[in-house]
């Protein structure tokens, strides 16, 4: 089960850096400060938990009797909610769209959790 989060996080990586590189250098002049801090923000989110997926991947591998599944799952339906709101909150300004970022925010919290769970339980 490790192959879909290990592609997962490398690809989230990749558009996480371009998104990034993207801003840095299209976006200054385009978007408000408050918004260009909203979309700098979803570009952190999505790499610290593209990294958590590697980690993922890695601990489905290297711990095959525990679940990790779950906390993968998490962290990238996270990801598309959590930063994919701020992006499109950044590029439309429509308000309401930032009432989707808590519920990614939660998926990100559940996923830490379960993943804290399944390495403090695990049992060789």
């Amino acid at each position: 089960m490790s192959r879909p989060f290990l592609v997962l996080g490398a690809l989230f990586a990749f558009l996480g850096v371009a998104a990034g590189a993207f801003g840095a250098h299209f976006l200054k002049a385009v978007l408000s400060p408050d918004m260009l801090a909203g979309f700098e923000t979803a570009v952190r989110y999505q790499m610290y938990h593209a990294f958590a997926l590697l980690i993922v991947g890695w601990a489905c591998d290297q711990f095959p009797q525990a679940s990790f599944t779950p906390a993968g799952w998490l962290f990238a339906g996270g990801i598309v909610v959590f930063s994919g709101s701020l992006y499109a909150l950044a590029f439309t300004g429509i308000p309401w769209l930032g009432a989707f970022t808590p519920l990614g925010g939660v998926a990100f919290l559940v996923g830490w959790g379960w993943l804290a769970w399944q390495f403090w339980t695990w049992s060789p």
